[in-house]
């Protein structure tokens, strides 16, 4: 009878590999927080002037503020979960597993939601 094989051990390049997915989500994180708080600053400059130019347009501008407040978010939620599958994907590896076949749910959700962060961008900025 032949005994059963002991898991395949993942190489340094599978951890590599890992690490630079990780890295590459963190830095998503990062230009989403750092673009939402010039989003936000931005809306707050708009009040500002508003309100030292008091013949400028009367048009509220708290749309900004709000979409980059939660773009901040998304940048922080991105973050957190990142963190989250990347340790759960180094366990894994250390287990030996090799089902990594399927497509990352993570990268599909966040792009959905940013091509909707954009659509709305691009209509806000049409409307006005």
């Amino acid at each position: 009878m032949d005994s059963p094989q002991p898991p395949e051990r993942a190489s340094v390049r599978d951890f590599l590999a890992a690490e630079q997915s990780f890295l590459a989500w963190i830095r998503t994180g990062l230009a989403l927080m750092g673009f939402g708080f010039v989003v936000a600053r931005f809306g707050l400059f708009l009040q500002e002037l508003r309100l030292a130019e008091p013949q400028l347009s009367n048009r509220s501008h708290g749309v900004s503020i709000w979409s980059g407040t939660a773009m901040i978010g998304l940048g922080v939620a991105i973050n957190i979960v990142s963190s989250w599958r990347h340790i759960q994907l180094v366990r894994q590896l250390n287990r030996g597993a090799t089902d990594f076949n399927k497509p990352s749910t993570m990268g599909l959700t966040v792009a959905l939601i940013l091509a909707v962060v954009g659509l709305a961008m691009a209509a806000y900025l049409i409307s006005f």
